[in-house]
Parts: C-alpha cells; structure tokens; sequence
C-alpha cells in the first residue's frame, strides 16, 4: 500500500541546499530508500511504502536540521543517514557531529563522520595504544594526526612522531634516485601532506626546527625510548612480527601510541605475517590497549572507494567459501 508524507522546508535557500546539484541529493534519497521525492514550493513529499516513506521523511527532516545548524549535506552523508535510520540509531549523527577533535589551521573543524570513527576517536582519548584496522579512506591516519596535533596544542606531549615501514611495493629502493633520504621520502609523503593540512607549511616547518614534531621511516625508532610523545605508526600492516614488537616497546613515560593500517594490503614478501595481525591477536583484552575496526561504512573519500571497498570484501568471502 502506498503512502505519502510531506515536510516543510523553511526557505527557498535551505530548500536548494536539500535538493543539491542537479537534484543530487533527493536523488540519493530516492536510491537509497526506493521512496519517490519531489519538493514542490517549500514542501518536500515523499511517497511509497510505509517503511520507505519513513525512512526517507526521517533522513529528510535530520538533513534539515543539519542545513538550520550551517551543517553540510551531500551524498555521502544521505547515504551514511539512510544506514543510520534503518538500524534506529539516526538520532546519534548529530552525537557524532558535535564532537570536534581539531582544527586545521585554516579554521575548519576537523569532526568524526561516522560511529566506526567516533568510537576510534573515543578509544584514542581513553588508552594509550590504541590500533585502528580498516580500508583506505575511513579516517584512519588523519583522525590520529588530528589528535596528536591536539595533544601537542594543549601540552599533553612534548613531541609528535610519526613514522611508516618504507616497504617496497613493486620496486626496490636501491633502482631509486638519490640517498637514502630522498628514497624513503615517497614513502613518508602521506604523513607530510596531513601535517601541512593539520598545521600550515610554515608552522609545520617550525616544529619540526625545535624537535616538536619528527617524520622518520620505522627503521629510525630502533634503540630509541619515546617518551612524552605522541607516536603514530602508519601503514602498520607491512610491519614484521620483529618489527611491531621493537616498536611498541619504544613507549615511554607519558606517551601515546597509534598503530594504523588496512590487513588487505599486505606487501610482505610471500609466508612474512604481518606484525599488525600478530599484534592485535597476543595484546586482544589487555588493559588500556584499545582496538577499532573500521569497515566499508566508514569510509568518507569518494564514493566510489566505498563501493571498491565493498566489492573487494565480497569477492574476499567468496574467495574463502570457495
């Protein structure tokens, strides 16, 4: 049986913010939960099924409210409420907006997007080691350096450091230009590129002047006791067993540590397991080690990530079943 629901929109300018480009954004309505969407004037109606209707009049009405609270609205969002709705659990968006973790130097707020992150960034405010397992784009990296940057800020540490296994995906580092420096500098890229977001160029350059904040590769952390620092391991599926353990015994007094990585790209030479795997089996269940999983519905890049997220873990399960 079908049904109709109308909602009031308050303006003409919030209206053309809920419709999107090209109609975009009631189209994602549309997609998402099979309802038929159509703002006529200042009246959004919604018709199908019961439960279609629901569903998108409710998604509707929170993006409104985010559109009222100078929130923005696109796809990725509407998609991320639709999921929101049909587990109940729609009411916690603006629970997960509201916590800003940062802000860039630019003065954009740096906030959780999904429940996966929120629970990551919770479990970083809460343990001293934490590891955050997912796909590329949920987050993982940047929410860390958002939070080291934070600790940094408010003089919970002395001194940021971040640092990656430089481990060669397709080409050996001595066919390589340059010394050694300039070789493990692609590697280290993505972790420069957030800072510089995080903190501006220049300021970014200062810190790392006086020792505040250090970008090195993971062989560089052998030896050393890191204490009073925020320390984030990236790309920590491509560490050894040996070299995940000579990294978290660095810890110091007074430091954090962040272990990151995806268990899906693995780039360890056939039959070495890697040390993420092996850490967060042996240190599952201790005290004040925290770990989050984050999946497919956490990612916030394109949407199109999603969907390659997605197709990956589909053929992934069909791979084992078969």
């Amino acid at each position: 049986m079908q049904e109709t629901i109308t909602l009031s929109v308050d303006d003409l300018g919030q209206a053309l913010a809920m419709v999107g480009p090209s109609d975009e954004n009631l189209r994602t309505i549309e997609q998402e939960t099979g309802a038929r969407v159509a703002l006529r004037g200042e009246t959004l109606s919604f018709e199908g099924t019961a439960e279609q209707v629901a569903i998108a009049s409710q998604v509707a009405d929170k993006m409104l409210d985010l559109l009222r609270k100078r929130e923005s609205v696109d796809k990725a969002r509407i998609r991320y409420a639709v999921s929101l709705a049909r587990e109940g659990q729609l009411d916690k968006l603006e629970e997960i907006l509201s916590d800003i973790i940062a802000i860039t130097y630019k003065g954009k707020p740096i906030q959780c997007k999904t429940l996966g992150q929120r629970q990551y960034v919770a479990s970083m405010r809460e343990n001293h080691m934490v590891f955050a397992i997912g796909p590329a784009g949920t987050g993982k990296t940047y929410l860390a350096m958002a939070m080291a940057t934070r600790a940094l800020k408010n003089r919970e540490v002395e001194r940021i450091i971040l640092t990656r296994p430089a481990v060669e995906a397709g080409e050996k580092l001595g066919f390589l230009p340059g010394d050694l420096a300039q070789k493990v500098d692609p590697y280290l890229r993505p972790l420069y590129d957030a800072m510089y977001d995080l903190l501006g160029t220049d300021a970014y350059q200062k810190l790392v002047e006086r020792g505040a904040v250090e970008v090195a590769p993971l062989a560089y952390m052998r030896g050393r006791t890191l204490s009073d620092a925020f320390v984030v391991l990236d790309e920590a599926q491509n560490t050894t067993s040996e070299q995940m353990k000579m990294f978290l015994t660095r810890m110091g007094f007074g430091s954090r540590m962040v272990i990151t990585g995806d268990v899906t790209q693995i780039d360890l030479p056939q039959g070495k397991r890697s040390g993420l795997v092996e850490a967060v089996d042996v240190l599952r269940g201790i005290n004040d080690i925290g770990i989050t999983i984050l999946s497919h519905r956490d990612v916030v890049r394109h949407e199109l990530v999603q969907a390659v997220v997605k197709a990956y873990e589909r053929h992934e399960r069909r791979r084992r079943e078969g």
